[in-house]
């Protein structure tokens, strides 16, 4: 039931956020010059894919985690996206294939060895990682590999329809703060 409510919002977020998306594409292009992000990720079963968001740093900044880039990486375009998560759009496009859902557990790079570590003992890459989740809506980065991997068991043992939407909801209305910077 989950995968058909990800693949419906999905696709009505790209059919309906289109023109939105060419604006904030064109504006990425004068800021950066490169507006697309793209980075492989770990997914389910540990599965490589490609991650693709619009880029909210200069675009020589080094391929770390939010949490180990300097903050005067970001450029001031970026700042906007990132303070109102419409950095997060185009992966809807990854929600739409099946690399990701739009709740999960947020998905890590694979230099990220502690992280995935914790989430493999738990089990956590048995499912899709998602645009949002319990972690993200309590700010709780990839900085603290396993207290973030213990909140994305405890998410996917208890997710069920009310749940991703209230997590959905949640994230569209502020919750959280996105991916911190140092």
């Amino acid at each position: 039931m989950i995968r058909l409510l990800d693949i419906l919002f999905s696709l009505f977020g790209l059919l309906f956020s289109f023109p939105f998306l060419i604006v904030l594409y064109l504006v990425g292009l004068f800021d950066t010059g490169s507006p697309l992000f793209r980075q492989e990720r770990v997914g389910r079963n540990q599965k490589p894919f490609i991650l693709v968001k619009f880029r909210t740093m200069k675009v020589d900044t080094a391929s770390v985690a939010s949490h180990l880039a300097s903050a005067s990486s970001i450029t001031p375009f970026g700042s906007f996206l990132r303070r109102t998560k419409l950095d997060e759009l185009p992966q809807l496009w990854n929600v739409l294939k099946g690399e990701m859902s739009l709740v999960g557990p947020r998905p890590g790079l694979f230099n990220q060895n502690e992280l995935t570590l914790q989430r493999n003992k738990l089990n956590v890459f048995d499912v899709r990682p998602g645009i949002t989740g319990l972690a993200q809506v309590n700010e709780i980065d990839m900085s603290t590999p396993a207290k973030l991997a213990e909140v994305d068991k405890q998410m996917i043992d208890s997710l069920n329809i009310k749940l991703y939407f209230k997590l959905i909801l949640m994230t569209v209305t502020g919750s959280g703060s996105g991916d911190r910077v140092k």
